[in-house]
């Protein structure tokens, strides 16, 4: 398999464990908790962020630097790609009236996701984790 496509896999997989996470957390805290929606939300996004970031660096990217600099960019680019989903949800909701719950999904969890999925794994492939080279420790 070529590095990229085990990039991809490796990625996907993480994604999914993020996705997980952020889920979990924002279900636990707006219902047990009755958190109101925008703070779960925004301590749920911080979970599964966490979780990515964790995933990427120990695992899909485990032999290249991971430091505090590679740390606040993989936090920035995920932030990019939860303003792209949100984007395409105020384009869809409000530019173009498709204001139906299924609608909502298609453009924020369907085309956002997949936009935003787009620019994460680039993001995190050239920006965060850009060149190959060999990590064992933390670095600052």
């Amino acid at each position: 398999m070529k590095p990229v496509e085990s990039e991809l896999g490796s990625f996907a997989l993480v994604g999914g464990c993020a996705y997980a996470a952020d889920l979990a957390v924002f279900v636990w805290l707006r219902g047990p908790l009755g958190w109101e929606p925008l703070t779960a939300k925004a301590l749920s996004f911080l979970a599964g962020c966490t979780v990515a970031y964790l995933g990427n660096a120990l695992g899909t990217y485990r032999r290249r630097r991971m430091g505090l600099r590679e740390c606040a960019v993989f936090f920035a680019v995920n932030l990019a790609g939860a303003l792209v989903q949100l984007l395409c949800l105020l384009v869809s909701h409000h530019g173009f009236g498709l204001t139906s719950g299924r609608a909502d999904t298609v453009s924020g969890l369907g085309v956002g996701m997949l936009l935003a999925t787009c620019l994460r794994f680039w993001g995190t492939r050239t920006l965060v984790f850009g060149a190959e080279g060999t990590r064992t420790t933390w670095t600052g």
